[in-house]
């Protein structure tokens, strides 16, 4: 495998499915030799852009589905502990944590896991300054230097360059996996990234 490969990463840090690849992705990044560019976006817009209906105008079979049944059984799969109900403060703000994600830099693979599993297995507010302080401080980080600059203009406008790029390169939801290019959607697709890191698909 030719050296210097990378795995464009686009989530949200409020995503079930991302919390759900998030141990494996780092897993095949760590035996393929690649690097995660971690692109954490708003998710509100980018579903918008591709289209895709709100949870208010989705059916209760789908959601008890996709967001229930299929869930449950990704999380016995990987060995994930999961509450059993949609996270209390699910639909508020990304900024904040999306913000620490990009701001940790290097570490925001170790930073993003440990708020992904805050959020679905702790019901966590991700909103909140407190906790995801205390994450930071968790993961070996410095998390007020790092609450401090999750909101400045540099990060917030790093945030935004990345929900636009997502738009842009038609992403329809979290996670979203790109190797050389070649767009993987879901976790579930998470073999195929492995598989592509090592051999393009034919196009």
């Amino acid at each position: 495998m030719p050296k210097g490969k990378t795995i464009e990463y686009f989530y949200s840090a409020h995503s079930a499915y991302a919390y759900l690849g998030a141990w494996q992705l780092d897993r095949i990044a760590r035996d393929a030799g690649a690097r995660v560019i971690h692109r954490p976006f708003d998710f509100v817009p980018v579903i918008a852009a591709a289209g895709a209906p709100g949870f208010a105008k989705r059916s209760a079979a789908h959601i008890a589905y996709f967001f229930g049944r299929d869930m449950r059984r990704w999380a016995e799969i990987r060995d994930l502990p999961m509450i059993a109900h949609r996270p209390t403060h699910h639909d508020n703000s990304l900024a904040l944590a999306n913000g620490a994600i990009i701001a940790a830099g290097p570490h925001a693979g170790a930073l993003s896991r440990a708020i992904l599993q805050a959020h679905w297995r702790d019901d966590a507010n991700l909103a909140d300054e407190p906790t995801l302080r205390r994450l930071a401080d968790e993961v070996g980080l410095d998390g007020d230097r790092l609450l401090a600059r999750a909101l400045d203009t540099q990060v917030q406008s790093q945030h935004k360059a990345n929900t636009d790029e997502a738009v842009a390169r038609s992403v329809f939801g979290s996670p979203t996996y790109f190797v050389d290019g070649d767009m993987f959607y879901g976790q579930d697709r998470l073999e195929m990234v492995e598989r592509a890191l090592k051999t393009p698909f034919a196009t």
